[in-house]
């Protein structure tokens, strides 16, 4: 054998032609341990899935918003330094804006562009810039660096470092695949919505006043109809949705159910009086509190006989003396009907493209308060299907609750 090739540990040379003793090694032999020696154990269970999968959501959900900072971000640097410095510098602008105290890391960037350009990892045309290369803390570094350019722009210049310094541990974290805290994740939430914010992102949906647009309802929405978000109940819908956000500012509100508590307990007489005198067009259709329909839903919950029916009956009169205020009464309508009641629905400018809706059904053994609660955008979304464009509104949650109080609005009848 050449004295370049690999010499195996010689064998026995008292038993040629047999097989050595498995409990002796040969001289100059490496002892491997079978796998079953080693005694590892490769297989996950059930507590080991269930970590990585939580440590992926929270990732994949943080990616989200990082990515679409950082994308926004390129974007900006992109419109303010690039007339500056393209016309002398031609498509070296951005090492030209980078500076002497940037060269390291534009230069760098410019080393992994080729490369991906080499091995063919450049999949869209425009992303074949260096900008396109450069990580968030590089493209916040050139906005730092050149604040005179982009001051016209943007009030505050500390605000965006600190929205920046928030999103630093996450975008470590992330890049890295270890865990990332709720806590954390919370926090680069608030902080991409408001650096986005900051940057004027521009939602594109009129309702995100009233209910911001969250990164993952606007990238995948689209595969649960209209819905936004589930909450188990009232309470916790209302921690992130005050009655103050989901109906001030309405131009519309219909809504439909038994007693009406969220609007009727939660929103002052006061304020819809400035809703309606705003010209907010109101219908309220309850439940009538006579009829045997109360009486069956007192029987479900175990309430006394006659509780739920005055209950209602208070909130009518509360929304009639509401009325009594109003210079034009035409603009607040009450109804009642007497069917069984099947949900309830606050629709808010369900007319228009900017609908938001809070919807429950009525379970047997649970009070409104305790039912689950779904949210639903209306307008429809625009999707894309075959390559092209469509409108699914008429598909969405929203409008088979809109149609439904409709249906049930022509066959009540009017509260004098």
């Amino acid at each position: 054998m050449s004295s370049g090739g690999l010499e195996l540990p010689p064998g026995d040379a008292g038993h040629e032609g047999s097989s050595p003793d498995p409990g002796e090694a040969p001289p100059g032999a490496v002892s491997v341990a079978r796998p079953m020696e080693i005694g590892a154990e490769l297989d996950w269970g059930a507590d080991a899935w269930s970590e990585v999968r939580t440590r992926a959501q929270r990732a994949g959900r943080a990616y989200i918003w990082l990515n679409l900072v950082e994308q926004r971000l390129r974007a900006v640097v992109a419109a303010v330094l690039r007339p500056v410095y393209e016309p002398v510098h031609g498509d070296d602008w951005v090492v030209a804006a980078a500076g002497p105290a940037g060269q390291e890391w534009v230069q760098r960037a410019v080393a992994v562009r080729e490369v991906s350009r080499r091995k063919g990892y450049l999949l869209d045309p425009a992303d074949d810039n260096v900008l396109s290369f450069l990580t968030l803390p590089q493209l916040r570094e050139l906005m730092v660096q050149h604040w005179p350019c982009f001051e016209p722009y943007f009030d505050d210049r500390r605000e965006v470092e600190l929205a920046l310094d928030e999103l630093e541990v996450t975008r470590n974290v992330v890049s890295r695949n270890r865990a990332l805290s709720l806590t954390v994740l919370a926090q680069s939430e608030r902080a991409s919505a408001r650096l986005l914010e900051i940057l004027g992102s521009g939602a594109g949906v009129p309702s995100a006043d009233r209910m911001p647009v969250d990164a993952v309802e606007d990238l995948v929405g689209d595969r649960y109809a209209d819905v936004v978000s589930v909450h188990p109940d009232r309470v916790r819908l209302q921690r992130q949705l005050p009655a103050e956000d989901l109906f001030g500012g309405a131009r519309r509100l219909d809504a439909t159910g038994i007693g009406l508590n969220l609007l009727v307990q939660n929103f002052s007489g006061r304020r819809l009086v400035r809703l309606a005198e705003s010209g907010c067009r109101i219908r309220l259709l309850f439940l009538n509190p006579a009829s045997s329909a109360v009486k069956r839903r007192e029987r479900e919950l175990g309430l006394k006989k006659g509780e739920l029916s005055r209950s209602v009956e208070m909130n009518i009169l509360h929304m009639r003396r509401v009325r009594s205020r109003l210079r034009d009464p035409g603009a607040f309508q009450i109804h009642v009907f007497d069917e069984t009641p099947r949900f309830t629905a606050y629709l808010v400018d369900g007319d228009g493209p900017d609908g938001l809706a809070v919807v429950q059904s009525y379970l047997r053994r649970a009070r409104g308060m305790e039912a689950p609660v779904l949210v639903l955008r209306g307008g429809g979304r625009n999707l894309v299907r075959s390559g092209q464009p469509v409108r699914d509104g008429e598909h969405g949650l929203f409008e088979t609750y809109r149609e439904e109080f409709e249906s049930v609005w022509l066959d009540s009848r009017p509260v004098s």
